[in-house]
């Protein structure tokens, strides 16, 4: 038995860009500072995560274009399920790798997984299918 459960579209439009807005930030710190990104990774207690996907500074670039590509689809509306996978796959190695072990604060991971969360919810509800749907 399904049930439809009836989300305001105004709200989805804002969780929506919300949600994308962190991603256009981080896609942007990965291109025009690379560097220091660079030396996050170096710094980190499992910097051998990000070694295992390649040159990290090949990966950090990679990992920018996929997040201003996909943050910028997630903000428009259009293909949000393969966006927020997407974002997902560049999100998951970031956090094991920058979050994961910091003994000085959890707040970064938390972060983190609550945005994992927002993307789940992306994921799990394909509103650009359902739009097909009720047309």
């Amino acid at each position: 038995m399904k049930t439809e459960i009836l989300v305001n579209n105004r709200s989805l439009v804002i969780f929506r860009v919300m949600l994308s807005g962190i991603f256009l930030v981080a896609s942007l710190s990965h291109l025009l500072n690379l560097e220091k990104t660079l030396f996050r990774i170096e710094q980190a207690r499992f910097k051998g995560i990000a070694h295992f996907f390649g040159e990290p500074k090949t990966m950090i670039i990679a990992s920018g274009i996929i997040m201003l590509i996909a943050g910028l689809s997630l903000l428009m509306g259009y293909k949000t399920k393969w966006a927020a996978i997407l974002l997902c796959t560049v999100l998951i190695p970031i956090t094991l790798t920058i979050q994961v072990g910091q003994i000085t604060t959890l707040g970064p991971l938390f972060k983190n997984i609550a945005i994992l969360g927002g993307l789940l919810f992306f994921i799990l509800n394909d509103f650009n299918n359902n739009k097909k749907n009720n047309k």
